[in-house]
């Protein structure tokens, strides 16, 4: 018997990950706009069995959903209105930039391969597609780098998941990053209320992110931020005297001590990601760091469990 062979581009959704994403589910934190009925409260009035509010009655309405206590104590005739509840709309927008192609010695491996932060971030993506989409929410794609380099509008069939897949399977990381001016355009195109997923490491000046963010809260999308950094971004573990190489866009090489950087270096990352963490957390958006030495699992089921925990 012969076996079926898994499109390569699958590979980004090993079964491993699929197990965990059926465990899980996602409850947005704001009222979104949808087109099919779900579990998310929506901005629009509808028949759900939340109350929302009073309205005068007028002719055409519903007589069941006249409230006959208020119109015994008030005289007047009044209509229930409710919350309707709607299907989430995600945009997930992915860095495809020179700067994410960068492999640690002590990334986690997948398939055998240390994980590039590049790689974290598709798979990453992948996973979150599938689950919401196996809720029965619609996931759409984003892949930039100084510009938008692919876009796929939010869908929820399953079809709509190999789109999603494929167009990661065949994005490259590619030149150096606008990812404020490339997050305005993105914010542009999203029309609905929704939920907004940017992974990225954000290598750009803080304060054109940070009013990119800004852009996305003024639409009143939800926002969720994975930072993804290698451990050696992080730690600057270096010793000897190294050649280090921008990935995004020069090619000259640099030989620097070590040692003579590392403390500058190290405390530009900190106020770095302090200025990302406070401006997250001033737009009640989500941070969430994500180290490439750790298991892809591990940094999903971290997240996603305290996320459920808390709405719970």
């Amino acid at each position: 018997m012969s076996s079926i062979e898994v499109p390569e581009s699958m590979k980004l959704l090993p079964e491993e990950t699929m197990g965990i994403m059926r465990r899980l589910e996602w409850l947005a934190r704001k009222r979104m706009q949808g087109t099919l009925t779900g579990k998310h409260t929506s901005p629009d009035k509808g028949f759900s069995v939340e109350f929302a509010e009073h309205r005068e009655y007028t002719p055409g309405d519903d007589p069941r959903n006249l409230d006959w206590r208020v119109m015994a104590k008030s005289d007047r005739n009044v209509i229930k209105q409710y919350i309707e509840e709607t299907n989430l709309r995600v945009t997930i927008a992915v860095d495809v930039s020179g700067s994410m192609a960068f492999e640690g010695d002590k990334a986690a491996e997948v398939d055998g391969k240390a994980m590039s932060k590049f790689a974290c971030a598709r798979y990453l993506a992948a996973a979150l597609s599938y689950l919401f989409i196996k809720q029965g929410d619609a996931a759409g794609l984003v892949t930039f780098d100084s510009e938008v380099r692919s876009y796929l509008r939010a869908g929820s069939r399953p079809s709509h998941l190999r789109r999603i897949v494929e167009t990661l399977h065949q994005s490259e990381p590619g030149e150096d990053t606008k990812v404020g001016n490339v997050l305005h355009e993105v914010a542009e195109r999203i029309h609905k209320r929704g939920l907004v997923i940017l992974i990225s490491d954000f290598f750009d000046d803080p304060q054109d992110i940070i009013e990119s963010l800004h852009h996305f809260d003024f639409r009143q999308h939800e926002l969720v931020l994975l930072h993804v950094l290698a451990d050696e971004e992080l730690t600057f573990p270096f010793k000897n005297f190294q050649r280090f190489r921008d990935l995004e866009g020069v090619e000259a090489m640099l030989r620097i001590d070590p040692q003579a950087v590392r403390a500058a270096y190290l405390e530009k990352v900190r106020t770095f990601i302090k200025s990302m963490e406070t401006a997250s957390g001033k737009l009640q958006a989500d941070y969430v760091p994500v180290n490439t030495k750790t298991p892809l699992r591990d940094s999903l089921l971290r997240y996603l469990g305290r996320r459920m925990h808390a709405r719970r």
